[in-house]
């Protein structure tokens, strides 16, 4: 149960830090930002709203305000990155390593691999299942 609260915790993190995702943390913003709007103008329904701030936003009064609700800026998100310096090596010091020899076991005859099955492994099914 930790461990499944734990990965989702870290899951959750990663996704907010590396994605768009985090921008649904702005919801209530937005939910404010309507009311403030319903309250100046009760007729105004939700679409005409979005329609406002989304479609097409104008730079009126409430301009600031405007640009922290949700998917209106965007901003980079993190990323990582890693890299080995240029002057990286790796050097084993232990000589200590037995030369062995192998000696080749044919377990099939490679002429006719080569020559009879090669050519044919192209050739479209001579059955139909059905």
């Amino acid at each position: 149960m930790v461990k499944k609260l734990i990965s989702i915790v870290f899951l959750t993190l990663y996704l907010v830090s590396t994605t768009e995702l985090y921008q649904l943390l702005k919801i209530p913003v937005l939910v404010e930002h309507y009311f403030e709007h319903k309250a100046l103008n009760p007729e105004m329904p939700l679409v005409a709203f979005l329609k406002t701030h989304y479609d097409h936003p104008a730079k009126d009064g409430d301009y600031g305000k405007d640009r922290k609700l949700p998917f209106i800026v965007h901003s980079n998100t993190l990323t990582l990155i890693f890299t080995l310096s240029s002057g990286f090596i790796f050097e084993s010091k232990n000589n200590n390593f037995k030369e062995s020899r192998s000696h080749k076991i044919p377990s099939k005859d490679e002429d006719f691999c080569y020559k009879g099955f090669a050519g044919s492994v192209w050739e479209p099914p001579k059955i139909l299942f059905s």
